[in-house]
């Protein structure tokens, strides 16, 4: 009963319930982010090269111990890593603009610099306080 409650507490916690819903949102991103390659960019990429299809780009391996050739997709690992590349700038994106966010919101927190009346003044003050 006690682990269970445990459990229960864990599972509450506004930090895993923001990793969830994290990860959802990830999920989602990631196949528009799929979709972006495959559909928009490659398309127009491809037609940059003279037509050429990225996910017809097939490399054949010979088999070793016989039987068919052992078929390599290039043009699927390409639309991979232009996804991923994607999806790395964008979190890049993210992550400078709540780093930018948390800086102003410390500057705001950080108590203002004295003027230098204020310290003159304070000068003055430690040394009528010394005398």
């Amino acid at each position: 009963m006690k682990m269970f409650k445990e459990f229960k507490e864990f599972i509450t916690k506004g930090s895993v319930i923001d990793l969830a819903i994290g990860v959802i949102i990830g999920g989602a991103f990631a196949a528009i982010t799929a979709s972006l390659v495959g559909d928009i960019i490659m398309p127009i990429v491809g037609m940059l090269l003279g037509g050429v299809d990225f996910n017809s780009w097939i490399v054949y391996l010979p088999n070793l111990y016989g039987g068919d050739p052992i078929p390599m997709t290039l043009g699927i690992f390409i639309n991979t890593v232009i996804n991923f590349v994607i999806i790395a700038f964008v979190v890049f994106l993210i992550v400078k603009g709540i780093n930018k966010f948390r800086k102003k919101k410390e500057a705001e927190a950080a108590p203002p610099e004295p003027t230098k009346e204020e310290v003159l003044l304070a000068e003055i003050r430690d040394i009528l306080k010394d005398k």
